[in-house]
């Protein structure tokens, strides 16, 4: 925990000379950009379909997408289920979707003549009554099927695999053989494109460390945690309090700790247009979102040279189902937020800095070009108050490493990491009150460090493999926040 206190020191000293020299809060804004998804092209030949993307609808199971061997028409929504996979064998049991619960008669009131309880039973979820679904599609599986499944049992992640061999009937169903396949198999030629707000109360947090709490709201007013009440609808937020240790020789009356919070609205983008000849034309995998964070570290740490390290604070993970017209897709997402410090003096002090900005990454394809990455980030830095004794260099980050895929699988990975860098020889405090005092000499900076790769298996959409891990490119953008030289 050491470290911990020595990494939040940049923060500390960068808005010290902000607000020491008496510049304005204006916010520094740094925007860029890489390769923008590929542009949807529209149909040619008037067989595609342009699919609606939007959340899958909860309360209810999520139907299966079947599409049949030899089969001329389109994937279709299906009463079939996942029973249980077992991945090590790639054997699935699939069976009909359970029916819906009996509908009871109103209070007093009986059965009409003639007819059965049995009538009164609501149609099974999923069956062609409710979902539209053709007979075809309500049939048992058969070989060279592809089915699309949300979470089942034996598959946390979903599920999308060939049907290879019907091995037999079971009390639960039709057991059959699977192999992988790739998302061109369900959504043949047809269009999709879309952005799918992640919904913040089906996320999972783990915390790393003592002192973090989560809180979220959503629609219909639902809120979650001590910060719920505050937050923006779809947004998340994470706060840490914890102690941290403090230089061997500190007093007491320097002990150390952080405090603040990162707050997220992230969003799952997605885009496929299958009207290639071997393949699809183009397709997009990513993640987006807003992002704000407040951070304050107060006392005495350690510094020591050497390379930053890292203190994780807590982990998230959720696993949303985005509805691609009838195919159900299982998106992983994957946050671990930290601190970290690197410095190379003894410092103590007592900093508070707000972040603000955006950030978008992921995965664009197109034929003929092959993926390539997407990334971009605009950040807003506000000192809001700073004290330091400080002597040498310090920079220090809030940030969080993300991964974003499909069925379990990563196919994009990234680390966005908002940061205040310092140079100082200088005993220096500042408020916002205007109140300053500075001798010595200071640089301080703002800035962005965004970098990933693009994973191997992003070749799920049915596009070609390639070899190895492709760079997102290390995006960094810093700015001047403020300089000078003063005596007392």
């Amino acid at each position: 925990m050491r470290m911990l206190a020595r990494r939040l020191l940049l923060p500390g000293l960068t808005t010290l000379a902000l607000t020491a020299t008496g510049c304005s809060s204006t916010p520094h804004t740094v925007a860029a950009d890489a390769a923008a998804p590929a542009t949807l092209a529209p149909a040619g030949d008037g067989t595609s379909q342009q699919l609606d993307v939007a959340a899958a609808p909860q309360g209810t199971p999520t139907p299966a997408a079947v599409a049949r061997a030899g089969g001329k028409g389109k994937t279709e929504k299906s009463s079939l289920k996942v029973a249980s996979y077992d991945q090590a064998s790639g054997r699935a049991v699939i069976a009909k979707a359970p029916q819906g619960p009996a509908k009871s008669p109103a209070p007093g009131k009986k059965p009409e003549a003639g007819k059965s309880a049995e009538a009164g039973k609501a149609p099974a979820a999923g069956t062609p009554s409710e979902s539209g679904a053709s007979p075809e599609a309500e049939k048992p599986v058969a070989v060279g099927d592809v089915i699309a499944s949300a979470p089942a049992p034996g598959a946390p992640n979903g599920l999308l695999a060939k049907v290879t061999e019907v091995v037999g009937k079971t009390d639960r169903g039709t057991e059959v053989k699977t192999a992988s396949t790739t998302l061109a198999s369900v959504l043949n030629d047809d269009k999709a494109d879309g952005k799918v707000p992640v919904d913040p109360s089906s996320v999972t947090v783990e915390p790393l460390m003592k002192g973090v709490t989560f809180s979220w709201a959503k629609s219909q007013g639902v809120k979650f945690g001590p910060e719920g009440a505050k937050l923006p609808l779809g947004n998340l937020r994470l706060d840490v309090n914890a102690a941290v240790d403090t230089a061997p020789d500190a007093p007491a009356s320097a002990g150390a700790s952080v405090s603040g919070f990162v707050q997220l609205a992230p969003q799952v983008e997605f885009s496929y247009d299958g009207g290639g000849a071997t393949g699809p034309r183009s397709a997009f995998l990513g993640m987006s979102g807003d992002w704000s964070s407040q951070w304050k570290l107060q006392g005495r740490a350690a510094a020591s040279t050497g390379a930053a390290k890292r203190i994780p604070f807590a982990k998230l993970h959720s696993a949303p189902v985005i509805q691609v017209g009838p195919v159900p897709v299982v998106v992983n997402l994957d946050l671990t937020c930290y601190v970290q410090v690197e410095a190379d003096g003894r410092v103590t002090l007592d900093v508070q800095q707000d972040v603000k900005g955006d950030f978008k990454v992921g995965g664009s394809y197109a034929t003929g070009k092959g993926w390539t990455p997407v990334s971009a980030s605009n950040v807003q830095s506000t000192p809001v108050k700073a004290s330091v004794t400080a002597s040498g260099k310090v920079k220090g980050a809030l940030g969080a490493e993300a991964s974003v895929g499909l069925y379990g699988a990563v196919g994009v990975s990234a680390d966005f990491a908002p940061y205040l860098r310092g140079e100082a020889d200088a005993k220096a405090s500042a408020s916002s009150d205007g109140k300053t005092s500075l001798s010595g000499s200071w640089a301080l900076y703002g800035g962005f460090d965004l970098s990933g790769n693009l994973h191997l298996q992003l070749s799920l959409f049915g596009t070609p493999l390639f070899e190895r891990k492709i760079p997102l490119g290390t995006l960094n953008r810093e700015w001047a926040l403020a300089s000078g030289h003063a005596e007392r």
